[in-house]
């Protein structure tokens, strides 16, 4: 009798985001076959809300959804999780395809495309994943507490209210502890590449985000500025 043994990734945790139903069937059940845990949402923000709560390993995701870009899905995962995304489209064009792999896209697929390619890529990234490791969900330093799967900051206990852009910033440099993020990286990730000069942009919201992280917002202990190169999050501040 051959031993059949299991595909590299099996019993991963997948959350499949598209509105066409027979795509997203197709998609479900070629994952089964190897045994994964699927989930599935049909539109950005109840992909999202699966996304928060399966913590998943991969993520594939169409660009067209009813309720935004499949882009926008990518920008708000990527604040929170490294967890690879495979984008399924009918977009073909280079631009589209930049757009995607820009905002944090691992990869992209074209529609129409057959299972065994589909299967192949998805082992592919969850093997890499499986090397790197899961994401860190609870950040914490000092008295805050970053719950990236939940979107919620919190500084000794109390909720801290920050707007999408501060949150982005938090998490981009506290997901890097002691690595300087230039002002055009923050930028290309914060607004992406037609904003990458603007740097007074990055000034004006680390500004507001140390008001509401630091004990004094004038003498930063945790995000600190590299004269004329961008910001770094001091893991080990004293």
């Amino acid at each position: 009798m051959t031993q059949v043994h299991p595909p590299s990734g099996s019993g991963s945790r997948i959350v499949v985001v598209e509105d066409d139903a027979d795509i997203r069937r197709f998609v479900r059940v070629a994952l089964e076959s190897e045994g994964h845990d699927v989930t599935e949402a049909a539109s950005v923000q109840r992909g999202l809300v699966e996304a928060g709560t399966r913590r998943p390993d991969l993520v594939v995701v169409d660009l067209g959804l009813p309720d935004g870009d499949g882009v926008d899905f990518i920008r708000e995962f990527r604040a929170w999780s490294s967890a690879p995304v495979l984008v399924l489209s009918a977009r073909a064009g280079e631009r589209d395809k930049v757009r995607a792999l820009d905002a944090g896209a691992d990869d992209y697929l074209v529609k129409p495309f057959g299972s065994a390619e589909l299967l192949a890529r998805a082992r592919a990234h969850l093997r890499r994943r499986q090397m790197a490791g899961p994401d860190e969900a609870v950040l914490s330093f000092g008295d805050v507490t970053i719950d990236r799967a939940h979107r919620r900051v919190t500084r000794a206990g109390d909720l801290v209210h920050l707007t999408p852009i501060e949150y982005r910033l938090l998490t981009l440099l506290a997901a890097r502890p002691d690595r300087v993020l230039t002002h055009r990286v923050l930028l290309q990730e914060l607004w992406g590449p037609s904003h990458a000069d603007d740097t007074h942009y990055v000034r004006v919201h680390m500004a507001n985000l140390r008001k509401k992280i630091e004990d004094d917002p004038s003498r930063p202990r945790w995000l600190l500025t590299e004269t004329g190169v961008g910001y770094r999050f001091a893991s080990d501040s004293t």
